[in-house]
């Protein structure tokens, strides 16, 4: 599958549509002229594809037979409507030299037409798409995921079969597995991301990581955001005077409270957390330098943790690795997530706080 050939422009020209006076007449005498030829091979659902049926049309008004949209729908299993639109975007889109002829009762091509136009989709293309839509997932939950599938499914059913059947034989061998995706409740996502868009504030219930009880907020949404796979919401917390980032995981009873509020000019997410490791909002970044052995060295030189990030690897493996970040819970996870693969060097803040947390971890195995 080195080439797959699409027989359908994915950008066709935006000029005028031309007056439809030429829309046939609902006529029965010719609609035998269609089957002639048999124009459908496989009835069902592969007859429903858009571009299938429009290289179908186009063979019958190569052939001359004079197609109709009754004789059309009825082969094609689609309603005479569905016909009359390709109908009206081969010719207005696809700038088609297609006309009805009132005589005949069907349509023709004004001059010699040898194909349709086409463009060649590489196996890179369609791998791509492939991926763009595994990665679509991990909006699973949330308002976007229905639009989403609608999006790439009638995306994929507007081209030919072949490229279908690939998209489908690839589909086994891409995934995306985000590190447990937390449960999103739909109905607070909807309500949540309507305000975001309609600029109303909003209230909630909010429950810190070991707080049983939580608290009720009242927020302007500034921003919702996928970090590290996780959803967060960001805006600013009227109670605290400040900006303030939330998990979606642990808001509930969100309600709209119908309050106008006007988002700042100069708010940027990526201002905001532009010396955070992850999500947690931080200042007053400080040069971090942490020691890795040949295995978390390796591991870590995989991915681009941070836009600062540097490493400098040394003859027996390890490395340093160095970044300029706020201190914060993530990232204080993540050192201690390599265990004794990994050692703060500096600042002594951080090594101080590392140390202490893994003393506590190895008391609680010696109770």
């Amino acid at each position: 599958m080195s080439r797959i050939t699409a027989k359908a422009s994915l950008n066709p020209s935006p000029k005028t549509s031309r007056a439809r006076s030429l829309k046939p007449a609902k006529s029965s005498k010719s609609s035998k002229s269609t089957r002639s030829v048999k124009p459908v091979q496989n009835h069902g659902r592969s007859a429903r594809f858009p571009m299938y049926r429009m290289l179908q049309i186009h063979e019958l008004l190569k052939e001359g037979k004079f197609p109709n949209c009754k004789g059309m729908s009825s082969d094609f299993e689609v309603s005479y409507k569905t016909v009359q639109r390709d109908i009206d975007y081969m010719r207005d889109r696809l700038q088609m030299p297609i006309e009805y002829d009132s005589t005949r009762r069907g349509f023709l091509y004004t001059r010699e037409v040898t194909n349709l136009p086409s463009v060649t989709l590489q196996e890179g293309e369609v791998f791509a798409l492939l991926v763009a839509q595994r990665a679509a997932e991990q909006y699973r939950g949330t308002p976007f995921e229905k639009l989403l599938n609608t999006a790439f499914t009638r995306l994929i059913e507007g081209l030919p079969s072949k490229v279908e059947i690939s998209l489908r034989d690839l589909s086994e061998a891409v995934s995306f597995r985000p590190p447990g995706p937390p449960s999103t409740d739909l109905g607070s996502f909807q309500t949540l991301s309507n305000a975001l868009m309609d600029l109303q504030e909003i209230s909630f219930q909010y429950c810190k990581p070991g707080d049983g009880s939580g608290s009720e907020r009242r927020v302007q949404p500034y921003h919702l955001g996928c970090i590290g796979g996780i959803w967060y919401l960001i805006g600013f917390d009227l109670a605290r005077n400040a900006i303030r980032t939330f998990a979606l995981a642990r808001i509930s009873d969100p309600k709209n409270l119908n309050r106008r509020f006007t988002r700042p000019k100069g708010f940027s997410l990526d201002n905001m957390l532009s010396d955070s490791f992850s999500a947690f909002e931080t200042q007053n970044a400080q040069q971090v330098r942490i020691l890795l052995d040949p295995l978390a060295a390796s591991l870590t030189g995989e991915r681009k943790w941070h836009p600062t990030q540097k490493m400098t690897f040394r003859k027996d493996g390890s490395a340093e690795l160095s970044l300029k970040v706020g201190l914060a819970p993530d990232l204080e996870a993540w050192i201690m997530a390599w265990g004794p693969r990994a050692k703060v060097l500096s600042p002594p803040a951080l090594k101080g706080r590392i140390s202490a947390a893994l003393q506590q971890a190895v008391m609680q195995y010696q109770k």
